[in-house]
């Protein structure tokens, strides 16, 4: 590699890692407020907070690899065309396709990277999340066993303890259940016991609610009649509340790629997704490392047209902007094809193909000779008249 590639490579790569940095935390930041509103409220702890925001990282590094590719094109080409660097390569012999090899190399370093990303690193990520969502929603204790906090296990539930004896006795218990549309049943209790019966073979597997000298509330909001019932024990089944079984349904962004592609029917009979699904998916993971490319080097030539301006290159970077939003728009109209006909297939890498196609068009059009024009084509004229 020549000394001018490695030194462009060199600068590409620090600005990509910074503007990386900086779009990753965003984004993460984001998600991990959502992730701590959800999983405090449920009663987990902070080390599953931190596991679960763990977990999410490939993912939002995955949405934000081409931005940051993209950027660090867009911000490292400006630089080096503000401080005349360009120029004095350009006049030493060096063209714009010769300029775009380094970016084109450092284009492929992101789309290694986004491979790694989407084939493994995510789909990994996404199954361990799914099977610890499994263990939590098991975990009876975590979900329902919280003093003095109004819990929301299932939509429409609350569920209040006041206070829990070391023996395991809830004191002073608020069920409330607004699931039916029609009726909307409370249930106080000055004690309760939540009993795991799984444990016991011959017992119903579904956890119970066992409330002890009571009061059961049902109001029908059809005739908004309440009907009272006290009761010395009742027991309530919370099975639909907590899911006990141990079976783990993956979906179609949670399995390798090569099981979408070698196994699509099957994969598409396990998840209940379409065939065009499974395969758009599956080719969708190499279409994003190559939107990795196609953001690099639309950064980079869309700065090389134009000419010199003292307001800077605002204009270029806007319409490099928009040549990616096109890209974007291109893939979306061959997302919804392939997943209704799975023939289709190869048609997903036609945005990449555009963004390409738009690329070289671009350096093809900033290296064309630039001819003076003709100022003195009049006197000539004038002359030969």
């Amino acid at each position: 590699m020549a000394r001018f590639d490695r030194y462009l490579l060199s600068q590409l790569m620090t600005l990509f890692g910074f503007f990386a940095l900086v779009l990753v935390a965003i984004y993460w930041i984001n998600s991990a407020v959502r992730l701590f509103d959800q999983l405090i409220a449920d009663g987990q702890s902070a080390w599953v907070f931190l596991e679960y925001t763990a977990l999410t990282l490939p993912n939002v590094i995955r949405i934000t690899l081409p931005m940051a590719a993209f950027a660090g094109a867009v911000y490292v080409t400006n630089r080096l065309a503000s401080e005349s660097e360009l120029v004095v390569m350009q006049a030493t012999g060096f063209s714009p396709w010769r300029l775009a090899r380094p970016v084109l190399i450092f284009g492929l370093i992101t789309a290694a990277m986004m491979s790694v990303l989407t084939h493994l690193l995510v789909p990994m990520s996404h199954a361990e999340i799914i099977t610890r969502n499994k263990e939590i929603s098991r975990n009876v204790t975590a979900r329902m066993l919280t003093e003095g906090t109004f819990l929301h296990p299932a939509s429409g539930i609350t569920f209040y303890i006041r206070s829990i004896d070391a023996d395991g006795a809830l004191h002073d218990v608020f069920l409330s259940d607004r699931r039916d549309a029609e009726e909307v049943q409370t249930f106080t209790a000055a004690r309760a016991y939540l009993i795991n019966a799984a444990e016991d073979p011959a017992a119903d597997p579904e956890p119970k609610l066992v409330m002890v000298d009571g009061l059961a509330q049902s109001l029908d909001l059809t005739t908004r009649q309440l009907y009272t019932t006290h009761f010395q024990d009742f027991a309530y089944d919370v099975g639909a509340l907590i899911d006990v079984s141990d079976k783990v349904i993956l979906g179609i962004r949670d399995l390798p790629t090569w099981q979408l592609l070698r196994e699509t029917e099957a994969v598409s009979a396990l998840t209940g997704s379409g065939p065009g699904w499974v395969v758009q998916e599956a080719h969708g993971r190499f279409a994003q490392a190559l939107l990795c490319i196609v953001a690099a080097l639309i950064g980079f030539a869309a700065l090389q047209v134009g000419g010199f301006s003292r307001f800077g290159v605002w204009k270029q970077i806007v319409f490099a902007v928009l040549l990616l939003v096109v890209v974007k728009f291109v893939e979306g109209l061959v997302t919804d094809p392939v997943r209704k006909d799975a023939s289709l297939w190869p048609i997903l890498y036609l945005p990449a193909l555009t963004g390409l196609g738009l690329s070289g068009i671009l350096l093809w059009w900033a290296a064309r000779p630039h001819r003076p024009r003709a100022r003195a084509l009049p006197a000539e004229a004038e002359a030969a008249g």
